[in-house]
């Protein structure tokens, strides 16, 4: 018999995989996760928590290894017990695990064109399920990355038509998050409820400034100095759900209206990319009104 080389006889890589959790703050926590990582066999990569003393909320990620017998399943349901007894909102997912998500846009499209770019060269860790769009603009950039595009127009009658479409495709294609790509429609408080935690959007300025039509018009008239974005989840409470990702860059006396628009999709296109890739790396707990971030 042959000998077997030591790159066949090499150990399998283990699995990856990343437990989130948020619970009341109190003793013991980390022992009992890392003393229960041990226990089932699993080694601990990265380990990043946070305790809030302003809400009394504690917040952990942490990133570890297991190999067989071990398995996804295994380890959700024998976890549960210690989530019941800290009172956890917990997830344990693979960390390999591509997110699948659906991009929505209207009639700006550097936000989309850009995330259609990361995803295909793997700078996010996302697989596109579709777009939506009110607009058939963006149709034939979006199929020649054969991925989907759906047409649902918007108007004051048909709003609750389309709404209830964009759910039906979310069910369909087992979308975990949607990203409002510059999507100019406002949605219902119905269908933020719904996909609480699920949208994440990008906005013009830092919060809730320069609201409304020509935002980067509204900024040169008041000589503003930093041009700004902001991606946050969505809300029911236009523009005000928690912040994720803000991003500036310093702008000069004698930039253009022009300029400023020019400078505003670059920043919205960052700050956007860091939301959704955070959140598709399950870096992003929700603590009420803010997030907190293991970036």
């Amino acid at each position: 018999m042959s000998e077997q080389s030591p790159r066949a006889a090499a150990a399998a890589p283990a699995d990856q995989y990343v437990l989130t959790l948020s619970c009341p703050d109190k003793k013991g926590i980390v022992h009992a996760v890392s003393s229960y990582l041990f226990m089932t066999g699993c080694n601990i990569e990265d380990s990043q928590q946070f305790g809030d003393h302003d809400t009394g909320l504690f917040f952990m990620r942490v990133h570890f290894s297991a190999e067989a017998p071990v398995t996804l399943e295994k380890l959700r349901a024998s976890f549960a017990a210690i989530g019941d007894s800290f009172q956890m909102e917990w997830q344990i997912n693979g960390a390999d695990e591509k997110m699948r998500i659906l991009l929505m846009v209207s009639k700006f499209g550097h936000c989309l064109n850009d995330l259609l770019f990361r995803a295909r060269i793997g700078a996010l860790p996302v697989e596109i399920a579709g777009v939506v769009s009110n607009h058939s603009d963006f149709a034939e950039l979006v199929r020649s990355y054969n991925i989907p595009f759906h047409h649902i127009p918007v108007t004051k009658d048909t709003k609750q038509e389309a709404e209830a479409r964009l759910l039906e495709i979310v069910r369909e294609e087992g979308v975990e998050l949607v990203v409002l790509a510059r999507y100019m429609q406002v949605l219902s408080d119905d269908l933020c409820k719904q996909l609480a935690g699920r949208i994440i959007n990008i906005h013009h300025s830092f919060l809730p400034s320069f609201k409304g039509a020509k935002p980067y018009h509204q900024a040169h008239a008041r000589g503003v100095k930093l041009i700004g974005a902001t991606a946050h989840y969505v809300t029911a409470d236009l523009d005000e759900g928690p912040i994720i990702e803000q991003e500036v860059e310093r702008v000069a006396h004698d930039v253009t209206p022009e300029g400023l628009v020019a400078v505003g999709r670059d920043v919205e296109c960052q700050a956007l990319a860091r939301a959704v890739k955070w959140h598709a790396e399950r870096r992003i707990l929700l603590n009420g009104r803010r997030t907190v971030v293991f970036a």
